[in-house]
């Protein structure tokens, strides 16, 4: 995992995502540690998750507004 990369986040995001579609990995969501009754999602909680993966979305929040969402699909 990483730190904010300023102009290169949507860029690194962007590959982690393709990557996912590539290698079949599901990367994980770090430092969850308690899970939310209120919320059915099925997160990867601290460990990578071996799964086909067929579409993957990258969401970039920049500063002042600036934002971009790219959805990768296997084809």
């Amino acid at each position: 995992m990483h730190g904010h990369l300023l102009g290169a986040a949507g860029a690194i995001e962007a590959i982690a995502a393709i990557k996912a579609l590539e290698e079949g990995v599901i990367p994980p969501t770090i430092n969850y540690d308690e899970k939310d009754p209120a919320c059915d999602l099925d997160y990867c909680p601290n460990e990578a998750r071996e799964r086909r993966v067929d579409l993957a979305v990258s969401n970039s929040f920049a500063f002042g507004g600036l934002n971009a969402v790219v959805a990768f699909g296997r084809v």
